[in-house]
């Protein structure tokens, strides 16, 4: 038999099983799942917006240096006898120079801490460094000098003309390390000044230390305001460092760690007297230094 030309609409409902030899002639048939399943195999382009953008890194700390000072040290033999350097110093006439320190200051990093520093050296403060006494060296580590106290025990007056150092609550002043030999820092955590002096209205920290190697020191950073460095007299540092210190014995330790504990207020007056030098180093000339251009190129700390 032939295959007739015209076909019935096959109704939606019925299966469709092709028995005949010939093809269909109709139309195909998509149903729902024809569809759905040309939907998952069909790829169409699509453009998707990823962010890249990253948060730019925070400027490095501006370590420009504004300002240059010296600070000349002397070992005074006739301190021990007197316990007072004198008037001007009268008391170390035969005194022995040990050399100059010139420092670098970071006046645009913490311009406060670098002012008041400048102002105790040229003594515009009301009071100067000057015949003033290093009082800890701790080897291998730094020394510390300019404690405020009484003159004539070698200690700083009072300085009156010196501004409040909010600097030591922003978090910008605490971005330098102590990394070598030759930084120049304001002690807040190594400060031991007794309570009732730092209660003194006119009390103001303007004690400094300076690192003095080999190596690094970590357990001074985030907790002091690192703002110059040693330009000239790393050799004067070693010196300075390699003078001997009082030790106290191990049962001297033991003793006055149990008054500690006990609340001996003596403990903290005996501990006064540890890692001071055994020689009477004092700051025996300081000032600034004028240079031909203010804001010298910049020096890693």
């Amino acid at each position: 038999m032939g295959c007739s030309a015209t076909l019935l609409p096959t109704p939606p409902y019925v299966r469709r099983h092709s028995t005949s030899p010939c093809p269909s002639l109709s139309s195909p048939h998509i149903n729902r799942r024809n569809l759905l399943f040309l939907s998952t195999t069909l790829t169409f382009p699509t453009t998707i917006s990823i962010s890249t953008s990253v948060a730019a890194p925070p400027p490095p700390p501006d370590i420009t240096i504004t300002e240059r000072v010296f600070l000349d040290f002397s070992i005074c033999p006739n301190y021990f006898t007197n316990r007072n350097l004198g008037d001007d110093l009268s008391n170390c006439a035969d005194s022995e120079p040990i050399g100059r320190l010139v420092l670098g200051l970071y006046g645009n990093l913490v311009p406060i801490t670098v002012s008041n520093f400048k102002a105790m050296c040229t003594g515009s403060s009301g009071s100067t460094y000057k015949g003033t006494l290093v009082q800890k060296i701790f080897p291998g580590q730094f020394f510390m000098a300019g404690r405020q106290g009484r003159r004539d025990k070698g200690e700083v007056k009072p300085p009156l003309k010196l501004i409040r150092n909010v600097e030591s609550i922003e978090s910008k002043a605490f971005l330098l390390e102590h990394s070598r030999a030759g930084i120049v820092s304001l002690p807040l955590s190594e400060n031991d000044d007794d309570d009732d002096l730092k209660l003194n209205p006119n009390y103001h920290n303007v004690e400094f230390l300076i690192t003095t190697g080999p190596g690094p020191c970590p357990q001074l950073d985030s907790k002091n305001i690192v703002f110059g460095t040693v330009l000239e007299g790393l050799d004067i540092v070693t010196t300075i460092a390699s003078i001997p210190t009082y030790k106290p014995s191990e049962n001297i330790r033991q003793y006055n760690d149990f008054a500690e504990l006990i609340g001996d207020g003596r403990a903290k007056t005996a501990r006064a007297i540890w890692n001071k030098p055994l020689k009477t180093v004092y700051i025996s000339d300081c000032g600034e230094l004028k240079v031909a251009k203010p804001t010298l190129s910049p020096s890693l700390p």
